[in-house]
């Protein structure tokens, strides 16, 4: 068994305890942690390993994203960089140029926020039928939430006037009420979304395989696959991945994935965006939006229905993610959760549920959170995308308290953070940063209270992320004997100024003791 041991940098196990000088590694698997001399005496014959200053440390873990979706979106146009409708049209056309696409091939173009367009406003039909008048396009927002097609667009789908609004999402409408005007939102945009055509089957496995180095170029080396129905269960399958790859089936619509390999539990969604205004809300949005005074935003289920989805998980022992965005959608989910504990008697905790985003929980919600065994994964890099944003939608009170990891910190819990991959890149040493900083892209600090130490947003991404995944005794930590999931970075994230968190770079990403991916 060949060994390797790992000497002259900093090492930073997610453990409580001073810092080793060495970490053994050999079979897959962590051997021992000690002084270098030590570990010299124990293995004189391993292979050794100078880190020559640099940092050594447990590998990160997902604890949410959508890797097939990651995947689904590297053949369509990028739009993150547009900053006008204009814009969209132009690198849309280009895209069409380029790919020598035929003018009635459907052309899918992903990733544009309408906070940062010049419009700031959703696109529609009229913004895409001047460049595109016989080619059926469709155009996703950053968020997945909501999205556009064309008027050939609408016809191929047949959204007519008459076309009513699905449970749990709108279809936009011109001044009439009832003409579609092309824009789509949450339900109504996302099953159009998933019907879009593909690539062919073996190319569908390959864009896995590029969106999987995308991850392990961030040092993840447990990627979540966030909503698995069947099709994406067959990409996932197909796929020959170098690391893990955890899917989450789709409890509405194909539970039937349940006990199948590398399915980790179910996921639910109950509400939408709150950069995108659909987030479910106790009290209304500020004012100084397009919707009507009062406006709070929508569920997508009753209670009945969540309470439902809940005992499935329960009764099967199998562990449930619900996306929540606002504070009334975590409303829901904490009482259907106490709901569905007291008709089965069965404790929440077992199933270790998580909320997923959790951007608008309150202080007394994460109370009971804790008090039922609910797991929060923050979306903390929502902070410097949409923080300024979310003080337009929510007024400025609110807006400091998005992403309350302090309070989490506060009450003991252990949170996780992610990046809703393709919503933004899965850049964990962002995520680090914006949880440190908590700053928006206008250079404001929105909660300075609620910032934690680099310690605690590390531990979040890694040995906090193991016990979400039941998974705490075999990763997310430099412990002897788990599994050798191991970075190599740059620097520090303890030990340098805090706003320099975000110029770290991973160099190196260890799966089972063999290197994976390397600068």
């Amino acid at each position: 068994m060949e060994q390797t041991l790992f000497y002259n940098g900093t090492i930073l196990t997610m453990e409580d305890g001073p810092a080793p000088q060495a970490v053994l590694t050999g079979g897959g698997v962590i051997r021992a942690v000690g002084t270098l001399a030590e570990l010299e005496a124990l293995a004189s014959d391993a292979r050794r390993r100078d880190l020559k200053g640099r940092t050594l440390m447990p590998a990160f873990l997902d604890p949410h994203s959508h890797l097939t979706a990651l995947a689904s979106t590297l053949d369509l146009c990028p739009l993150g960089s547009a900053s006008s409708f204009g814009d969209m049209a132009r690198l849309l056309l280009a895209f069409q140029k380029e790919r020598h696409m035929a003018p009635d091939q459907w052309l899918i173009g992903f990733g544009y926020d309408h906070n940062v367009l010049s419009e700031r406003a959703q696109p529609d039909r009229h913004t895409l039928d001047d460049a595109f008048p016989e080619t059926p396009v469709l155009v996703s927002n950053a968020s997945g939430h909501m999205g556009a097609v064309n008027s050939a667009a609408l016809k191929l789908l047949n959204i007519t006037a008459h076309t009513p609004d699905p449970e749990g999402g709108k279809i936009g409408r011109e001044a009439d009420g009832r003409t579609p005007s092309g824009y789509l939102e949450e339900n109504a945009f996302i099953r159009l979304a998933s019907a879009m055509p593909g690539p062919s089957p073996e190319q569908a496995a390959r864009n896995v395989e590029r969106a999987e180095e995308i991850y392990l170029s961030h040092g993840i080396t447990l990627i979540q696959d966030g909503l698995t129905d069947t099709g994406r269960y067959t990409l996932l399958s197909a796929a020959h991945l170098k690391t893990e790859a955890v899917g989450y089936a789709d409890l509405k619509n194909t539970p039937e994935l349940i006990d199948r390999p590398h399915i980790g539990g179910y996921k639910i969604f109950l509400d939408g965006s709150p950069q995108g205004r659909t987030a479910w809300m106790l009290e209304p949005y500020a004012s100084n939006g397009p919707d009507q005074p009062g406006y709070c935003g929508y569920p997508i289920y009753t209670d009945e229905e969540v309470t439902g989805f809940v005992r499935t998980a329960l009764t099967q022992g199998k562990q449930l993610l619900a996306h929540c965005n606002g504070d009334a959608a975590a409303a829901q989910y904490i009482r259907c959760c106490r709901a569905a504990q007291e008709e089965t008697g069965r404790s929440v905790a077992d199933i270790r549920p998580v909320m997923i985003h959790a951007q608008l929980v309150r202080r007394e919600q994460l109370a009971e959170m804790k008090e039922l065994g609910i797991i929060p994964s923050f979306f903390a890099a929502h902070l410097w995308y949409w923080g300024d944003v979310h003080a337009e939608n929510f007024g400025p009170d609110r807006a400091a308290s998005i992403s309350p990891l302090g309070w989490a910190e506060e009450l003991g819990i252990p949170f996780t953070l992610h990046q809703d991959t393709p919503v933004i890149q899965p850049d964990m040493l962002e995520t680090v940063w914006c949880a440190v900083n908590r700053l928006t892209r206008e250079g404001k600090t929105l909660g300075p209270a609620l910032k934690v130490s680099p310690m605690a947003a590390l531990r979040a991404v890694t040995i906090h992320a193991a016990y979400q995944y039941f998974r705490e005794d075999s990763l997310g930590s430099i412990t002897p004997g788990k599994q050798a999931d191991l970075i190599v970075l740059s620097a520090a994230p303890t030990a340098v100024d805090p706003m320099d968190i975000r110029s770290i770079r991973v160099l190196e990403t260890i799966h089972g003791g063999k290197t994976v991916w390397q600068a």
